[in-house]
């Protein structure tokens, strides 16, 4: 099925962008790899009169470290998020998420801003994004706005963005932590059935001194799994405590029941994804 018919603007900066968001409101749609929107144009689930794109906005691009935070364009493409020396070296974790994504077409237009602006529920970031404690830094006509991770997913599909903002760039805190990211993915489609983001550092006595973990994929928002992390910090990692921590993970949580996998289905994943993901990111912060 083709799309249905659009006019079509290409930006040569920011403001101009945020201009036309603004000027047209809910029918405009913005564009950059296209990989989330286009297929759902082609369906006519989306009909935008008019396509911004945004690809070639010089001050959406690039990657720059600067007093122990990372700041990473929202056009960095997956691939550029998996491959940038900066990143693999000062936030391993997203890196590896980002190889995680799609199939190689995918991760070579798709971009992290289009990602998680687009919001799905299966998508790779999110885990990622929360386990970090990344903020999104977004622009609009009432300036610079910076968005926690935590308040940034609200529902499937569904972010904190104003209609006229555009995500400029994440901003991920660097740590030296263990780190992991597990995934069940659709064989189809490359998307997370459920994905697992952990982060781990131990004491001297081997104990768990941090550890941040989130969850995509089997729930409609993504979450960080604050009950696990309380039943782990200070503590060892030892099988019973290990066991109790794993099974709060998805406690308060409305798990997906679709024909992808059962809610009951999802939830047995969430807790085996999330103890490797523990165990091989404690492994890491050990090295």
């Amino acid at each position: 099925m083709n799309p249905a018919q659009f006019a079509y603007e290409r930006p040569v900066d920011l403001q101009g962008a945020i201009a036309l968001l603004e000027e047209h409101g809910d029918t405009a749609k913005l564009i950059a790899g296209g990989h989330s929107l286009l297929p759902i144009m082609k369906l006519r689930l989306a009909e935008p009169e008019l396509l911004i794109d945004i690809s070639r906005v010089a001050e959406l691009q690039g990657v720059r470290e600067e007093n122990g935070v990372l700041t990473i364009g929202a056009l960095s493409t997956h691939h550029q998020v998996a491959t940038d020396e900066k990143i693999t070296r000062a936030a391993p974790l997203l890196a590896a998420t980002a190889g995680n994504v799609g199939d190689r077409q995918v991760r070579n237009r798709g971009t992290i801003g289009g990602a998680l602006a687009h919001a799905d529920s299966a998508s790779d970031y999110p885990a990622a994004i929360l386990a970090l404690e990344a903020v999104i830094l977004a622009r609009g006509p009432q300036g610079e706005r910076r968005i926690p991770a935590r308040e940034f997913f609200l529902d499937f599909l569904t972010t904190a963005l104003d209609p006229s903002e555009i995500i400029t760039a994440v901003e991920i805190p660097m740590s030296p932590l263990g780190w992991s990211y597990q995934k069940l993915a659709n064989q189809a489609s490359g998307y997370a059935i459920v994905g697992v983001a952990a982060l781990v550092s131990l004491d001297e006595r081997g104990s768990v001194a941090d550890i941040r973990i989130g969850v995509t994929g089997t729930a409609a928002v993504p979450w960080r799994a604050a009950a696990s992390e309380a039943a782990l910090r200070g503590q060892q990692l030892e099988e019973a405590i290990m066991t109790s921590a794993v099974n709060q993970v998805d406690e308060g949580i409305d798990a997906l029941d679709d024909l992808h996998g059962s809610a009951e289905y999802r939830r047995r994943v969430t807790r085996g994804l999330t103890r490797r993901a523990i165990l091989e990111a404690a492994q890491r912060a050990q090295m």
